[in-house]
């Protein structure tokens, strides 16, 4: 309802309603009322005894961003930057297993940073075991967890005061609280004290991203188990690992530990890495389990216990002989999907719609929810890419729009990626299947290639399972609709093609691209064998 003659900080002018509560002035829309009543010359909302007080000293902004993950920073930055009033409002829930973090989100503290930073660990004893080939006489020295992880958790806390110096600087405020909804525009922060704080705000953006997913049916999986929440602020080496899921996350997680030494199993109920291309998932799990990595398919966990001598008894199940097996681990680490971070919010309370299945915040192409001037993006948005990137463009074409700059929309297809396993899969654009999918099996060709990379040659490594596929329309121009490739530094090599490729390349302009020679990624330029031709696509020569 909106009242001409209310400033922008709605509901600070109130009057006790004896018997019946508050009664405060509404010039927006979206607060639950009992009911209206309307003397003259304004009209004013009685809301019930239970209502939030309202305080004349609230704090009242341009837009509230609520959650200071990579989506969420990027938009309050960019807004402020663009002349808003801009307060950010962040907390993090301590996991079950106690670890806790700052800001930044999932990527930096949990994520995306010491994923990467793990994973080069790992490579390095890759490195070093190939160091002899090429003359230098290395020791093969184990590792030394604990020196990693110091390394490590400080660059994240660099960039948890980084984060907080950038929104000093730009004169956002930071709010380290639990939000939750009063109304479509007020928002109730609680911090670790207890104490309460209100905000309104004429925008409300949600990107409080997700957490992962704890199988609490399992008997012991909550209190036994860690998730990737933990696993990057462990002091001590996880020791002998089982890690349970058939995500990125998992197989990121497994490669990571295997190439640090450590003996590592992933269990996979079902089909890995189900949201990408089924040959590349094929080709990175081979890999792993060829390279030190035991990977259990088709098996279920039933039960974790915990020993006298503190190990793990895990007891699971073959699903296709409905036979147990049982194994003993000093780390489970559950890796099977992740959820919004929605069910603190209150979104009812601001009439927000989340889907019932997912919990994820149902947007629009504006990234609008159901209310209008409540937006949400990122991990926690339904039907979006949970990658960082995606969801710090997001945010700054959101800003920019709340802001008049641009009419501009994010646009989520060909989005390129990378899964950091020990062979790393970068992709963009169609699998193969959905490929065939969409325009028919008759329309699509696909070109491949297996290649050795140069750096494998002296230390004779295996490269069996290092692939490239562009998958194109048949007909000309041979439109690309998307490339896959499996080997070293594939997020390197899949982001320059990535460009190509949201310039809607095609097939022949690829082949007359001049490749780097001797680079991995020249051989994207040389895919001249398709699978219809029944040809080996197996790369001979340098």
């Amino acid at each position: 309802m909106w009242v001409a003659g209310i400033s922008a900080c709605w509901g600070t002018r109130s009057q006790p309603r004896p018997s019946q509560g508050r009664v405060w002035l509404q010039d927006r829309p979206g607060t639950q009322a009992a009911s209206w009543v309307a003397p003259p010359p304004r009209l004013v909302l009685v809301l019930p005894s239970d209502a939030p007080l309202t305080p004349a000293g609230r704090q009242c902004y341009d837009l509230l961003v609520i959650g200071g993950g990579s989506g969420g920073l990027a938009c309050a930055k960019e807004a402020a930057q663009l002349g808003k009033k801009v307060a950010v409002l962040d907390y993090v829930e301590p996991s079950p297993r106690g670890t806790r973090w700052g800001l930044g989100g999932t990527c930096v503290n949990v994520g995306c940073i010491p994923k990467k930073l793990m994973h080069q660990a790992a490579l390095l004893g890759g490195m070093i075991r190939d160091a002899p080939h090429y003359g230098w006489a290395v020791a093969q020295a184990p590792h030394d967890w604990a020196t990693m992880a110091d390394a490590v958790q400080n660059h994240v806390r660099s960039l948890n005061w980084g984060h907080r110096v950038q929104l000093q600087d730009r004169k956002v405020k930071y709010f380290n609280i639990k939000a939750s909804f009063v109304n479509a525009h007020t928002v109730c922060g609680v911090s670790k004290g207890g104490e309460e704080t209100l905000l309104s705000a004429e925008h409300i953006v949600i990107a409080t991203g997700g957490r992962p997913r704890y199988p609490t049916h399992i008997e012991g999986a909550l209190e036994y188990g860690i998730t990737s929440d933990d696993l990057f602020w462990l002091k001590e080496s996880p020791g002998k690992t089982l890690v349970v899921g058939a995500s990125y996350v998992a197989l990121e997680c497994a490669g990571l530990l295997t190439g640090l030494g450590l003996d590592t199993t992933v269990m996979i109920r079902s089909v890995p890495l189900r949201a990408f291309d089924q040959q590349m998932a094929s080709l990175v799990t081979e890999h792993m389990a060829s390279h030190g990595t035991r990977v259990l398919r088709g098996c279920a966990p039933e039960r974790v216990e915990k020993l006298p001598d503190q190990q793990l008894r895990v007891t699971w199940v073959d699903l296709a002989s409905d036979r147990r097996d049982v194994g003993t681990f000093d780390t489970v680490l559950w890796a099977i999907g992740r959820v919004p971070e929605t069910s603190s919010l209150n979104l009812e309370k601001a009439g927000v719609h989340t889907n019932p299945v997912t919990g994820k915040i149902l947007v629009d192409a504006q990234e609008a929810t159901s209310v209008p001037h409540i937006y949400a993006i990122g991990d926690v948005a339904e039907g979006r890419p949970e990658l960082t990137p995606t969801a710090i463009m997001a945010g700054r074409l959101l800003a920019q729009r709340l802001s008049g700059r641009t009419s501009d929309l994010m646009d989520y297809d060909n989005v390129p990626t990378t899964v950091f396993t020990p062979l790393e899969y970068g992709c963009v654009g169609l699998s193969e299947e959905v490929a065939v999918a969409r325009h028919g099996e008759e329309h699509v060709e696909v070109y491949h290639a297996f290649y050795k990379p140069l750096e494998f040659t002296v230390p004779q490594r295996d490269a069996s399972q290092c692939y490239i596929k562009m998958v194109c329309l048949r007909e000309p121009p041979q439109l690309v609709l998307g490339l896959h490739f499996l080997g070293p530094n594939a997020g390197e090599v899949t982001q320059g093609f990535a460009l190509g490729i949201k310039c809607r390349a095609s097939y022949l302009q690829v082949m007359r691209t001049v490749g780097i020679h001797p680079t991995c990624a020249e051989e994207v330029a040389k895919l001249r064998i398709s699978k219809r031709s029944g040809l080996d696509p197996t790369v001979t020569g340098c």
